[in-house]
Formats: structure tokens, C-alpha cells, sequence
């Protein structure tokens, strides 16, 4: 593994620390972060769920984000996305949660802090609690007007085109592999002076 493009490009970055981790894999980060470049999005803060190794949060601060939190639950794991980060140099631009992603979430309604521009899931792929850990997201004061949500998957896993403020911009699969971009509306609390129809955020 290795990073792609940016001030760290060709890094390699140390693998899973367990079999149960399963980092997504080059040329489909490679894809997903064409993807993103396309859309314009340029964030400058991310948050990686389900970090495993750290290689998506990483990629995106080789890109130029200021800042990237991490979430994983395992500590080995936790122990890998550290030893990458200092080995990116990217250490001092960012934190590694060592918590379920469910208790992250539920601490940051606890403990409001600034949202962020990206996050990105790429949880187990049997998880079937992707699509409640999603509406969870969405609900959150992690996610703002224009917040960006990509979410790994299997080609198995049906996600719907809308959950709560997120609706979906594109899709894509290469092999067994899926990733889903989602970006957050505005408020949408009176919903009888719901304006915006779902088509205008794909336009973009």
C-alpha cells in the first residue's frame, strides 16, 4: 500500500495489523479520490471511520486537508495508523480515536465540535449496521451544509439514494468493491418549506 498523489506520494504505508482488517484497496481509492477531484471537492477537514490502517484519511492530507481525525476500534490497528502517520510526517495535523465508531458519534452530539468537509466509511463489509450507523451520521453535528460522505461497500450491500440530509451524487464498483458519494443538504427541519428537490444536489 502506498500513497497515491500529493506531498506524500509514493509512501508506502505499513498493512493491516490483523485479518480483520481490510483496507480498501489501492486502485479503488485511487478511483475514489478521482472521483472526489472531479466533484471539486477539496476538503480541509476529514474524518476517516473505520480507519484500519489510515489510508484513506492519509491520502486526503497528502492532498492538501489541514486536518484528519481517525476511528477505529481496534488497537492494533490504532497502533498502524500512528505508525503511518509519523511516517508521512502527518502526525501533528492529526488525531487517532481508539473507539467504536457508534461511541464516536455519540460523543460528538455530547461534545459539539466543528463539522467536517469529508468523512469517509469504509466499514466491515458484512456490517450490517451500515446503512443505521449512516441515518446516526447524517442526524449528527458532524455533518454540515455541503459535507461530503463517502462510503465503502460490497456490490451485495443495497444503500439507499437518500438517508436523511445525505443524498446521493455517484456510485461506482470495480470488482467487489463499491464506493457510494453522499453530500449533506441544508436543513431540512421544515420540511413543508423543502424547496430544494434531491436532483439539485447532484448537480454540482
Amino acid at each position: 500500500m502506498r500513497v497515491i498523489a500529493g506531498e506524500a506520494k509514493g509512501f508506502r504505508l505499513k498493512g493491516p495489523a490483523s485479518f480483520g482488517t481490510r483496507p480498501m484497496a489501492e486502485k479503488v481509492k485511487g478511483a475514489l479520490f478521482s472521483m472526489l477531484a472531479s466533484l471539486g471537492v477539496d476538503p480541509d477537514r476529514v474524518l476517516d471511520l473505520y480507519a484500519g490502517t489510515g489510508g484513506i484519511g492519509i491520502e486526503a492530507l497528502s492532498r492538501g486537508a489541514a486536518w484528519a481525525d481517525f476511528v477505529e476500534q481496534n488497537p492494533a490497528a490504532c497502533a498502524v495508523v500512528r505508525a503511518n502517520l509519523a511516517h508521512t510526517k502527518f502526525a501533528d495535523r492529526a488525531r487517532v480515536h481508539q473507539l467504536a465508531v457508534a461511541t464516536f458519534l455519540a460523543h460528538a452530539n455530547q461534545q459539539p465540535q466543528p463539522p467536517y468537509d469529508l468523512i469517509v466509511m469504509d466499514p466491515p463489509y458484512a456490517d450490517p449496521a451500515i446503512v443505521p450507523t449512516l441515518e446516526r451520521l447524517a442526524g449528527s453535528a458532524l455533518v454540515q451544509s455541503g459535507t461530503i460522505v463517502a462510503i465503502g461497500h460490497s456490490p451485495r450491500v443495497a444503500l439507499p439514494e437518500t438517508v436523511g440530509r445525505l443524498t446521493t451524487l455517484r456510485r461506482r464498483c470495480h470488482g467487489d468493491s463499491c464506493f457510494a458519494i453522499y453530500e449533506a443538504d441544508a436543513e431540512t427541519d421544515m420540511a413543508a418549506d423543502h424547496t430544494q428537490p434531491a436532483a439539485d444536489a447532484v448537480a454540482r
